[in-house]
């Protein structure tokens, strides 16, 4: 069998030593669709290295390497074909905010292995931090079409909740890149799902699709540019879940909610605005497939 879920869940976790500077997040930003205007003094903050800020999403490339969603696929225990792999979700923690620069002891391994029967669901969980202490905790979570029927626990539901029914407190579109792929790749995601036709063939698409890890950093810089007046230092926590596939070309519409009451987060009494804390809830659609759902169940904490 591909997949033995206790191989996985028993290995000794993977260490490894990352680092990175000011170029690896100047690339990273530009690759999830920062530098448009490439003078707007908000776009700076994400290009120039003079003004340099990091979107705490940078996280899930610093050091380079295998993104989560491959590293897994390395793990003891799992052996699949790459083709048959999804990006199912993934959740991010901030203890502190991402440097610019540093060096840093990166500490992974499979901790759930969820049989689904026709699938498998595997997450992936990394903890990094450097001398001073935590920086972040991310995981992974990994669909595997094929590779269910063990007899393992079913794990939690993977549908996503539907929206909010009120409607959305901002809406915003950003255009992707016809090249958004091929420029968010030298990150380190060099799956061809994402630059090569004839894998994403057999992947069952018509042409290449955009990194769900893409989509997801350009959504926190949304939020972040809408919401938090470009403080990147703000975001506590971040979670999504990939519904649907973006192709490069496409308009994202990201739609943004404040919690019931929103009085309470208002300019008036401390709110996203004036510094106040709380989270917004977020989807994410393809404006030219009749608003088809890209991303759910997503949250964004802040302080």
């Amino acid at each position: 069998m591909p997949i033995d879920a206790a191989g996985a869940l028993g290995a000794a976790p993977r260490v490894r030593e990352i680092a990175w500077d000011h170029k690896d997040v100047q690339l990273y930003h530009l690759g999830i669709g920062a530098g448009r205007p490439a003078t707007d003094p908000r776009e700076l903050r994400y290009t120039l290295e003079s003004r340099l800020h990091v979107l705490p999403s940078f996280a899930t490339v610093a050091g380079g390497g295998a993104p989560g969603v491959i590293a897994t696929l390395s793990a003891p225990g799992v052996d699949v074909d790459l083709a048959h792999v999804l990006h199912a979700g993934q959740r991010l923690l901030l203890h502190r905010p991402v440097p610019v620069r540093g060096r840093a002891t990166a500490t992974a391994r499979v901790v759930a292995a969820y049989d689904k029967g026709t699938a498998a669901v595997l997450v992936l969980r990394t903890e990094v931090g450097d001398a001073d202490g935590p920086l972040w905790t991310d995981e992974a979570e990994v669909f595997v079409r094929g590779e269910g029927g063990w007899g393992g626990e079913r794990g939690p539901s993977g549908r996503p909740a539907p929206p909010p029914a009120e409607p959305p407190d901002h809406v915003v579109e950003r255009a992707v890149r016809e090249d958004q792929a091929l420029l968010y790749r030298l990150s380190g995601d060099w799956n061809p799902l994402h630059a090569d036709p004839e894998f994403a063939a057999r992947a069952g698409f018509d042409r290449p699709v955009l990194h769900g890890l893409c989509t997801y950093g350009a959504t926190l810089k949304t939020v972040v540019d809408t919401l938090l007046d470009g403080d990147v230092t703000r975001v506590r926590a971040y979670r999504t879940r990939f519904a649907g596939v973006v192709f490069p070309g496409e308009t994202l519409r990201v739609r943004m909610w404040r919690p019931a009451g929103a009085e309470r987060y208002g300019t008036e009494s401390g709110g996203a605005e004036s510094g106040g804390a709380g989270e917004v809830r977020v989807t994410v659609s393809a404006v030219e497939r009749d608003d088809a759902a890209v991303l759910a169940d997503t949250v964004v904490r802040y302080g």
